[in-house]
């Protein structure tokens, strides 16, 4: 019985790998991992000190790339594959695949992100793989959810890529100008500033969190909202 559900299950899943990442999905694994050598390459012949937090640094882009294709051009790429009326088609249908391939690619997501944790403490820097990994998908997840929701809007996988580059490059230069506060997406949870209490930076690292996690809730539903009218889609 177990094989009996899980087989479907699995081509499912392998059919939805496909789709979202349009038959690319090795290419941005590559990728992902070539940034993040790139990264610690960077880090290693640097003479700053290597630290949790530079672990977070390094994990925190080849994530984001992980994530950006499937949330960015899914849409698109089932116009592509000709399937976009079969999945308007059934009552409801939409929800529950676009939900089912958010699942799988997070989950893609976090297990190479894991990975390369583990690849950090054992080669680079000591640092705990599951809670940095954790960490790392905080921020993640505001990326992907926020690219899902702009790609039922703009319905066009380039478009949306642009947006999300220029939005994103905007974030990265508020990084330096915010810096410890509870409104910067990209705030390092391991980077404890030396003049401040500790406490008042982990309680602003609570409200950071909870801010990023209710924005990406928010982008989470609206995306499913803008799903409501087919003929934009179709």
């Amino acid at each position: 019985m177990k094989l009996r559900i899980s087989t479907p299950l699995i081509k499912l899943t392998e059919y939805n790998i496909k789709i979202i990442f349009g038959n690319k999905f090795f290419y941005f694994i590559l990728s992902a991992i070539g940034f993040y050598i790139l990264t610690v390459g960077i880090s290693l012949f640097s003479d700053d000190e290597i630290t949790m937090a530079t672990g977070y640094s390094m994990l925190l882009v080849p994530s984001i790339l992980l994530i950006f294709y499937p949330t960015c051009f899914g849409i698109q790429n089932d116009q592509d594959a000709k399937i976009i009326e079969i999945i308007f088609g059934i009552p409801n249908y939409r929800y529950k695949i676009w939900l089912f391939r958010l699942l799988i690619a997070y989950v893609i997501c976090f297990a190479l992100t894991l990975l390369l944790a583990l690849l950090t403490n054992w080669l680079v820097v000591e640092v705990p793989p599951v809670d940095l990994t954790l960490q790392v998908m905080v921020p993640v997840l505001f990326i992907g959810l926020l690219c899902f929701m702009l790609s039922t809007i703009v319905r066009n996988g380039n478009g949306t890529a642009v947006l999300i580059i220029v939005i994103g490059l905007i974030l990265f230069a508020l990084n330096g100008i915010l810096e410890v506060s509870k409104w910067n997406v990209f705030l390092n949870p391991f980077d404890v500033p030396i003049d401040k209490n500790p406490e008042i930076f982990y309680n602003t690292l609570f409200y950071n969190r909870l801010f990023i996690l209710l924005a990406s809730f928010i982008f989470l539903l609206v995306g499913l909202y803008k799903m409501q009218n087919r003929e934009k889609f179709i």
